[in-house]
């Protein structure tokens, strides 16, 4: 006996070693053969527990036999008899087969009369316990029916090297909660705002964007309120680069006058857009990528005044207007807050695309994410420093995401920019359309 008790013990050891071993080795296989069946089960069976812990659950009335006693007998006993009435309930929400995705589960619920979606996002902190898994997000296809997005582990904590970008103003930066690729598609999101404290990713996230629209024919424009420290390493792929404030008045004024001249391109052909255009007499397409952008706004006394008013004029009608002409922002800063003035909350409107790192400050967070969903500013302030380039991210579905941008040093950017410098269009080529104008030469040597 005891020596068969030896074998069993020892072939559990075997079979636990190599689950873990296979776990370690190749996760994805595991958790598809053994991790989600066991979840699978465990989350119907549990599930009736777990609403009603969460506060999921309601108080119905049902039919059901009952035991009532009835009078007592001479022998000093209780007769004891059923009776079929009606009797209350806790009805949990009818919940489907759970399916697997490659780091966890989703899972559709019927709600229950009285119930909203925001009901199962207040309680997705307290599933996530439940079932001791990293994170649950809701989303709602369709009135009635809610579906719990289950993270088993946390996927941002190691990502993969930066893919190359294929298609034309699509950049792949890195990686999303959910598994998928994290985009940046600025034919379908044309604006973004990217706010972070230093060393939280912002910058990376730049680089990465640089490295991914080199490739490409486009047109990158830099406006470097650092004194250039920042975009000077890539200088060769940038078809124009303003380094203070003054140039950046002049840069937006060259900005607004290109808009001005692809209206017209675009009215003369009867196009509504420059995508209309063949391909032949299709204008580059222009990327402008802003540092600090606090820096534009800022005023020292009131004789800045004037030019910081001429300033948010034009980049507000860059952002209103330049999608559709082929004009793309891209604005990052350490700091984005109402005290700035009402044109950085203007500006704020026409991002649709919003990227919030590691803040310093509540406002800047509210800033960014504060008009999308309270969850999101909730999440970007739990972000430690701990894990530089994880963000928040309004993506181009109408959802928000965790995500974590890919690693990509100033050398691999700056050898990008040098390997590609040749796709660069000079600013008079770009410029092109002003005939007869007076082009100033910005792009640096």
């Amino acid at each position: 006996m005891f020596e068969r008790l030896l074998w069993l013990t020892l072939a559990a050891a075997v079979v636990t070693i190599l689950l873990l071993c296979w776990r370690r080795w190749h996760r994805p296989s595991f958790w598809f053969a053994v991790g989600y069946p066991v979840a699978a089960i465990s989350v119907r069976v549990t599930w009736r527990k777990v609403a009603l812990g969460c506060g999921l659950t309601k108080k119905r009335q049902r039919f059901w036999f009952t035991t009532v006693p009835g009078l007592i007998s001479s022998t000093g006993t209780v007769r004891v008899k059923r009776r079929f009435q009606r009797v209350t309930v806790d009805t949990k929400p009818w919940m489907w087969l759970p399916l697997p995705t490659r780091h966890g589960w989703r899972v559709t619920v019927h709600t229950l009369e009285g119930q909203v979606p925001a009901d199962y996002s207040a309680a997705a902190e307290r599933l996530a316990h439940s079932w001791g898994v990293h994170a649950v997000r809701v989303s709602s296809p369709r009135p009635g029916r809610v579906v719990l997005a289950v993270t088993v582990r946390d996927p941002l904590v190691r990502i993969d090297d930066l893919p190359p970008s294929p298609d034309l103003l699509k950049v792949t930066v890195g990686r999303l909660e959910t598994g998928h690729p994290w985009e940046i598609d600025f034919r379908t999101v044309p604006h973004w705002l990217n706010a972070g404290a230093t060393q939280s990713g912002k910058s990376n996230l730049a680089n990465a964007l640089i490295v991914g629209l080199a490739s490409q024919p486009v047109a990158l424009v830099g406006f470097d309120l650092k004194g250039g420290v920042e975009f000077t390493p890539y200088a060769s792929r940038l078809s124009a680069l303003a380094t203070s404030r003054n140039e950046c008045v002049g840069l937006l004024d060259d900005l607004v006058a290109l808009m001005t001249d692809r209206m017209e391109t675009c009215r003369d052909a009867g196009a509504r857009n420059l995508w209309q255009l063949d391909d032949h007499h299709r204008p580059v397409p222009v990327v402008v990528l802003v540092d600090e952008l606090a820096e534009l706004y800022l005023m020292a006394d009131k004789s800045e005044k004037d030019e910081i008013a001429r300033t948010s004029t034009a980049l507000l009608r860059i952002a209103q207007l330049g999608r559709a002409f082929g004009i793309y922002l891209f604005c990052c800063g350490q700091r984005i807050g109402s005290d700035l003035g009402p044109g950085v909350t203007a500006l704020r409107a026409q991002c649709s695309g919003r990227i919030c790192h590691r803040v310093n400050d509540p406002e800047t967070a509210t800033m960014t994410l504060g008009d999308l969903d309270p969850a999101a500013l909730v999440s970007a302030r739990a972000i430690p420093s701990e894990t530089p380039g994880v963000a928040i991210v309004a993506s181009q579905d109408g959802q928000w995401y965790r995500a974590r941008s890919f690693y990509v040093s100033e050398t691999t950017a700056e050898y990008a920019a040098q390997r590609h410098a040749h796709l660069t269009p000079s600013w008079a080529e770009v410029m092109t359309p002003r005939l007869g104008d007076t082009v100033r030469d910005l792009h640096a040597a």
